[in-house]
């Protein structure tokens, strides 16, 4: 009465207290009716919410307030309002691994369900208007929470309707509301109403372990075998919970048993692995199937083995259950087991239980006859899984039960190897106290010992010397221990090995000595040792490379000096004639050069072709080398010997086991060639051996005889030619293929190096994945690159773009863009809708790669294994619509903010860039970047007349600083040797040259010396600006072209350099004369060329070769073919323009039709009126094809015009 009384005398009906309840909040949550009609009749407003949202009809709704609801929603009350509490975050919970999701009501707050299983992660849709989701929860859903029929009814009849496809029949039923459940149904309520996952009420009841819930549902015909997406049954859901009664009720009910989830799973698969063993033998009295396979093979033994589910085991052997379940094909067929099957690796349980260390569960297999002799795909045994993982205890077990130590995989591996290759000293030892022996060799002929000796592992090492290995033994290639543990730099596994008798001065097939290795790499320490223990210097291979050749090669001037000291012949001279000298010219190691010189070396002998050091150097373009020679050489060569000039010497120095073939655990080593040089090095680096990464077929290795080395002629030592064979066939996808949750690795077929990979529960749903390379022209908008940048591939265009994952995803690019000068670096641009770009960072390292790929099996190579095949690898968690990868000069960067900080140069560590406080408003990241200028480019350019410091920018350019920043730039080297002035302005041959040109604009060198104070010290000049830009310094005597000189340097220096090859088509119109098409490519698509559509023919394919971006190219033709045309009527040059087809057409003609049709093809760079000669950048010998005549008949001319 006396609220009526408060109401009727005209107060503020809406006044809300601290809590944001009003007076007909209060009284809906009391059930007064009387006082809710007379709030309502004077205007209090029905939908008030409080703080946290409550309604005056949630408040009565919750309290089963029947009549308040009913006059609330007779008012207009919003039943549809949630809440504002911010309660999401605990509702969500996943069956297994789907995306089912349930929702939980207690007492005003959501009861988090248990994650057993780690799932995908689920968003769901905000504002349900049933259940409690990120934004509150609705009257109803409280309703159904509380299991207020009487509300339920009243509610429904104002209709509600779900956001996320939740009905009220889903949440009646994981809440176990069995009455609201038959009135939700009465009312037409869908049973088989779905929600975006696929849950039907009878899934969330059968979660909910509600019995009564499930057979009520049944009586009104639910589906008892309903599916999610995943093919998840009622069944499977029980099976999980470990809803016993559940089980059964659903069983009795006429369950299917054997019903498969869409990765294969069966409920006998999942209770196993989740070890409800009352779930699993109920399973089995009906029926369930023990041999049921996954999608990947497995059996509910495996399952159990993987888990080490003791009890479930011995149960699934008792009833019947394969010890070496396998092959998926068979099995699917059969209802008895198969004694010898595995999954579709070929892991049977034993292996599964020896790789997790199970050893109850092996010794329960093992009790019931399980196969040890049983091998994986891959050719491993138990006992080679146990001593992989270094599991001593079971390695034991296997061994005790009779398991052979020495059993060889079907690439020749032994337990020994793998357990010597993964560094497990505790199994090692086991074995070969065990009888595994030492001497036994890989198909490669590697042992134990050659394993250990390249991965350092003196321990084990001295463990198996101990034990009678013999530290000469030799590979099929003749290779030793101590050529592996030279060839590596390690003093203390050398010692060790020389300590136990092994050969220093043995070589391998083809000559090699450990001397000749370290010769290579550098390593003087080792070739002491090597040579106190009576190691030759004068050893020589069988092609007669001594060490002193290898040393002069490769520029290890330290090994030179030292082979010097041991009295090595300076002169000596291998088969075709090369002294240390000419190797020396040939690489342009001036200081190698003049080295030998003061120890006598000869500069007048010459090769069997009559070339001598000074010659080479001249055709190579090497200066220095060109100015220390020519003061002590008698030039007195023929011109016959002028016309051939030797660049290579093929004599394989290599401890490779294979050619061309893929490695087996990474010990048998592939031939690699040099490909990242202008010409042929006379001397193929020897490879390095790589750890094992995983198990892959071990290819036969080739052998060669001593004939298969010699070049076949003079003109085949002095090309460049490979042989032109197809390129590699790999299987994979051409532009897309399916992956789902159970993630996936594929590589492009018509790209070599192309891979994307799907990690395992990165993939919330089966998806195609899209994947093409795209010509930068064919974008509206290419990325927008500056001087100096390029696009080192095509563009990769993946799909769906824009698609989220769950976790990182990796996709591996081939490039074709070369190091330069060592500048040089790549990034990844990305763009999300094709016309901006932004630099992708990654945020993952290669410390993380095995946790990204989440159990997957495959092999990722490390980042300088990746470089040395050309490949960036990008990881993300998403697709943009395009990746870029980017050549580029070397930037640092890094997030600068109002309080300051610098940046140092790592290429030029002497560049700095500093920014005072207040120099920025708010964290901006800048970069500096360090250009090196080489003396030897300065000189060929412009001789004698300027002199440069590095190219200094600091990025973005054309950014105004509130603040003068600091730069500090080295000095040209010509002024830090001898400044010939210190005055200012004009009168100062140091000139500052700056270009603010920003964007991708080209560069616009302006002289700023006379506007600009430079502060000398330490061979630097520092200054200040208020503008980000490029800047130059430049020791030009002639001030006034300091300018000019810098814009002809910077083009050069701008010049983005790809490694490309030559490839050359002939045809022969007629006896005597015929065509060329040369073109100079960066990808391999020779099969996409017009002219394999014109009956032309590949005659020459070069190696890979460098080549500037936008260089001109000249041809020269000599030998037995000549052109038709005159180079002033058909010029015969072109220039390359990266990932375009760059053909330069030519007319020959046969000199003299008596002899072959052979000629020689010189492709040059235009030289510099600074240099003596010009450039030859590829040597090809070509023979021109046979003339054939085609007849086009009458029957050949309708196919091709139809």
């Amino acid at each position: 009465d006396k609220a009526l009384e408060h109401i009727k005398n005209g107060i503020d009906i809406n006044t809300a207290n601290q809590k944001g309840n009003t007076a007909l909040h209060i009284a809906a949550l009391a059930g007064q009716e009387q006082v809710v009609t007379e709030l309502v009749n004077y205007g209090a407003n029905v939908n008030a919410q409080s703080q946290k949202g409550f309604t005056p009809l949630y408040m009565a709704a919750q309290e089963n307030h029947l009549e308040v609801v009913k006059f609330l929603l007779e008012n207009g009350a919003n039943q549809s309002i949630p809440t504002e509490s911010n309660l999401s975050n605990s509702i969500p919970s996943s069956l297994i691994q789907t995306r089912c999701v349930s929702i939980l009501f207690r007492s005003h707050k959501p009861l988090s369900l248990h994650l057993s299983t780690p799932p995908p992660r689920v968003n769901l849709s905000s504002n349900c208007l049933l259940c409690v989701l990120q934004d509150g929860f609705t009257p109803l859903a409280v309703a159904l929470q509380q299991g207020h029929e009487n509300v339920v009814a009243l509610l429904i009849n104002y209709g509600t309707k779900g956001k996320d496809e939740l009905t009220p029949l889903h949440c009646a039923a994981r809440n176990g509301h069995v009455r609201i459940i038959e009135i939700l149904l009465d009312h037409g309520a869908p049973i088989q109403a779905k929600t975006k996952n696929g849950l039907s009420p009878i899934h969330m009841a059968a979660q909910g372990d509600h019995m009564d819930c499930v057979k009520q549902l049944l009586q009104y015909n639910a589906e008892i075998d309903d599916i999610t997406l995943d093919h998840l049954t009622p069944l499977h859901v029980a099976a999980h919970c470990g809803h016993h009664r559940m089980a059964k009720v659903l069983l009795d009910k006429g369950a299917k048993p054997n019903s498969r989830a869409l990765n294969g799973f069966t409920p006998l698969h999942i209770a196993c692995k989740k070890n409800h063993m009352r779930v699993m033998d109920l399973l089995l009295k009906h029926s369930a199937s023990l041999e049921a396979v996954t999608e990947s093979g497995l059996t509910p033994l495996h399952v159990a083995s993987f888990m080490g589910h003791l009890n479930i085991v011995k149960i699934l052997l008792q009833k019947g259950a394969s010890p070496s379940a396998s092959n998926v094909q068979t099995e699917l067929g059969k209802t008895l087991s198969n004694p010898n099957s595995t999954t579709t690796a070929g892991h049977t349980p034993l292996h599964i239980a020896a790789r997790e260390g199970h050893v109850q569960t092996i010794r329960i297999l093992l009790d019931m006859e399980a196969q040890q002799t049983k091998m994986t795909k891959k050719g491993f045994t138990p006992l080679h899984v146990a001593s992989k993982y270094g599991k001593v205890d079971v390695a034991e077990l296997l061994l005790e039960r009779g398991a052979n130590p020495n059993a060889a995989g079907k690439n020749g591996l032994t337990p020994l190897h793998v357990a010597v290759h993964h560094n497990n000293l505790d199994v090692v030892n086991l074995l070969v106290s065990k009888g595994g022996s030492p001497h036994s060799a890989a198909r490669n002929g590697y042992t134990a010992l050659h394993i250990a000796s390249k991965q350092n592992q003196v321990e084990v090492a001295n463990s198996l010397l101990q034990y009678g290995a013999s530290a000469n033994a030799e590979s099929l290639q003749g290779v030793t221990p101590l050529h592996l543990a030279s060839q590596e730099g390690r003093p203390d596994m050398v010692s060790l090995l020389i300590s136990k008798q092994a050969n220093v001065n043995l070589g391998n097939k083809s000559g090699l000595t450990p001397l000749h290795l370290v010769a290579q790499e550098g390593h003087v320490g080792i070739a002491d040792i090597l040579v106190k223990q009576g190691a030759s210097v004068y050893a020589a291979t069988r092609m007669g490379y001594t060490p002193l050749h290898v040393a002069c090669h490769y520029g290890n001037i330290k090994m030179v000096k030292f082979l010097l000291q041991q009295q090595a012949n300076v002169n000596s001279k291998t088969r075709l004639g090369y002294t240390p000298l000419h190797q020396a010219a040939q690489q342009g190691h001036t200081d190698i050069v003049t080295l030998l010189l003061k120890h006598g070396a000869q500069p007048n002998e010459t090769t069997t072709n009559g070339t001598s050091a000074l010659a080479i150097a001249k055709r190579l373009g090497y200066i220095s080398v060109i100015d220390v020679l020519k003061l002590v050489t008698e030039e007195t060569v023929s011109m016959k010997h002028r016309m051939s000039f030797p660049e290579t010497v093929d004599e394989i120095l290599d401890v490779s086991e294979d050619e061309g073939k893929r490695n087996f655990f990474n010990l048998i080593y592939a031939f690699l060639f040099s490909c990242n040089r202008n010409y042929s090095p006379a001397i193929p680096r020897i490879p390095r051996v790589s750890p094992e990464t995983q198990h892959t077929p071990l290819p036969l290795p080739k052998e060669y005889d001593e004939d298969s080395l010699i070049p076949s002629s003079p003109a085949t030592e002095t090309s460049d030619n490979v042989s032109p064979v197809a390129s590699p066939i790999h299987t994979g996808f051409l532009v897309s293929f399916m992956v789902d949750a159970r993630g996936g690795s594929m590589r492009g077929s018509r790209h070599n190096g192309l891979r994307v990979i799907i990690p395992p529960r990165t993939c919330a749903a089966p998806t195609r994945i899209t994947c093409r390379l795209v010509k930068p022209q064919k974008l509206t908008s290419p990325p927008p690159l500056v001087e100096g940048e390029g696009l080192a591939s095509r563009i990769i265009s993946l799909g769906p773009a824009g698609m989220q994952f769950l976790g990182p995803v990796i996709v591996e690019i081939p490039h074709f863009a070369a190091l330069g000068r060592g500048d040089r670096e790549l990034v990844v641009l990305r763009s999300e809708n094709g016309s901006v770009w932004k630099e992708h960072r990654n945020r993952y390292g290669d410390e993380v790669l095995e946790t990204i790929l989440n159990g997957m099996d495959e092999d990722l190579e490390s980042q300088e294994e990746l470089g040395k095949k050309r490949i960036r690898r990008i990881i993300s968690t998403d697709f943009p619509l395009y990746f870029a990868v980017v050549s580029r000069v070397q930037q640092e960067s890094d997030l600068i903010g109002p309080e300051g900080g610098s940046l140092t140069s790592k290429l030029v560590p002497m560049v700095q860039a500093t920014f005072p406080e207040t120099a920025v408003t708010k964290r901006v990241r800048l970069g500096l970047q360090a250009q090196p200028v080489p003396d030897e480019l300065v000189a060929k350019l412009l001789g004698n007349q300027a002199n440069f410091s590095p190219v200094v920018t600091v990025e973005p350019r054309r950014r105004k600083f509130h603040r003068p920043i600091g730069l500090r730039i080295p000095l040209p080297p010509s002024w830090r040797e001898s400044p010939r002035d210190s005055g200012e302005g004009d009168t100062t041959s140091l000139r500052l040259l700056c270009s603010v040109i920003g964007g991708t604009a080209p560069a616009q060198w302006e002289d700023i010396t006379g506007t600009t104070k430079l502060i000398y010290a330490n061979d630097c000049a520092s200054f200040t600006t208020n503008v980000s830009a490029r800047f130059w310094l430049a020791d030009c005597p002639r001030t006034a072209e300091a300018v000019t000189f810098a814009n002809l340097l910077y083009r050069e220096l701008s010049a983005v350099p790809y490694m490309a090859k030559f490839v050359v088509f002939a045809k022969m119109n007629e006896l005597r004369e015929g065509r060329l098409r040369c073109y100079c490519m960066t990808d391999d698509k020779m099969d996409k060329t017009l002219e394999q559509h014109e009956n032309f023919t590949e005659v020459a394919r070069s190696r890979d070769i460098e080549v500037m971006e936008g260089m001109p190219l000249h041809l020269e033709c000599s030998g037995n073919l000549v052109p038709v045309r005159k180079a002033t009527q058909q010029p015969r040059c072109f220039s390359f323009q990266a990932f375009r087809d760059n053909r330069l057409p030519v007319s020959v003609k046969v000199r003299d039709s008596s002899k072959e049709p052979t000629g020689f093809l010189s492709f040059l760079r235009k030289s510099t009126k600074y240099e003596d000669s010009q450039h030859v950048l590829c040597n090809l010998n070509i023979t021109m094809p046979p003339c054939i005549k085609v007849k086009l008949t009458k029957l050949a001319y309708i196919d091709k015009t139809h």
